[in-house]
């Protein structure tokens, strides 16, 4: 598996993490991430994200959101 298709897996994979977090469905997650840029954030990010398991990244995600104003 190359790069670009790990930083689309783990993009998935947080977004789900994400989704029951908040209890928004997959949709409304999306959207979330879409207003402020997550997915982005985690492929610029995918450097060290990579090393961490998907619950301290998505910590790390749900922080960025909250600096970024999100209500989460």
């Amino acid at each position: 598996m190359n790069e670009q298709q790990q930083i689309l897996f783990m993009q998935i994979r947080i977004l789900r993490i994400a989704a029951k977090s908040f209890n928004l469905s997959l949709e409304e997650t999306a959207l979330l991430f879409k207003k402020f840029d997550v997915l982005k954030y985690i492929r610029e990010g995918f450097g060290i994200f990579h090393v961490e398991g998907d619950e301290a990244v998505f910590e790390d995600v749900k922080s960025y959101l909250k600096l970024k104003g999100a209500s989460v």
